[in-house]
């Protein structure tokens, strides 16, 4: 009985490397129709926000939540201790966005504490990275003026119960974005730069919609900004593992 031949070396790395492209192809491909699946729910979430469909707006905003956070877990978030944190983040927020669907208060200060232990966590998955201090002192400073400035815009419009929230989230966004603007000066590379402002603006469309002038409007621009900088922070845990490796 003839003996089976063997593969030659040169064949088996061939058909390894095919493997390995044909993986990273589908890789590719399923993160891309998740992002689709993000944006165009977004996309129509802001149709029916104007239309005022509330069961459309309860139903595609979870989609494009749970978008983001399937996009962490599709690159592997949990390979690493930054794609860890950011995983619990990208959680919260999601929490946050489904409690920020009632109107009622209770339910939104609720929906506040997510979001800012959603920032918390950001911070600590940047705070893990490389940091440039002399940006982080800079940024720090004037993101504390913008910070500062934001909470005197809302002061007259808030509640005595909601302003100590609103003050402890502010500083949470605050402390996100100043780490996030010193790791994009040490690395290079502004795009987690751009996700924490990117959330940080969204959030002050939900604080307008809240307390100053409620409104579709808040949403268009609002909207877009947030679940952009999700996708972003979503996918940085791929660039993490990389750089790691």
């Amino acid at each position: 009985m003839a003996a089976l031949k063997q593969p030659t070396a040169p064949a088996f790395y061939k058909r390894h490397l095919c493997s390995v492209g044909e993986t990273q192809t589908i890789m590719v491909t399923a993160t891309g129709s998740t992002i689709v699946i993000c944006l165009a729910a977004c996309a129509v979430l802001i149709v029916c926000e104007y239309r005022g469909w509330k069961r459309g707006k309860v139903l595609l905003k979870i989609l494009a939540s749970t978008a983001f956070l399937a996009l962490a877990l599709q690159l592997d978030a949990t390979a690493s201790v930054y794609g860890q944190l950011i995983l619990v983040g990208l959680g919260l927020g999601w929490v946050g966005d489904v409690l920020l669907l009632s109107q009622k208060s209770r339910l939104f200060l609720l929906g506040l504490a997510s979001f800012l232990l959603a920032h918390v966590a950001y911070a600590m998955a940047f705070a893990s990275l490389p940091i440039a201090s002399t940006a982080l002192a800079v940024a720090f400073a004037v993101m504390s003026c913008l910070g500062i400035a934001v909470i005197a815009w809302l002061w007259s419009y808030l509640k005595a119960f909601h302003r100590a929230a609103v003050m402890a989230y502010v500083t949470a966004i605050i402390a996100m974005c100043a780490l996030a603007i010193a790791i994009s000066a040490a690395s290079g590379t502004w795009q987690l730069a751009a996700a924490a402002v990117m959330f940080a603006i969204s959030g002050i469309a939900v604080a307008r919609n809240r307390f100053v002038a409620p409104g579709a409007s808040n949403k268009l621009w609002g909207l877009p900004l947030y679940y952009v900088a999700q996708i972003i922070l979503a996918s940085s845990v791929s660039g993490v593992q990389a750089s790691a490796g």
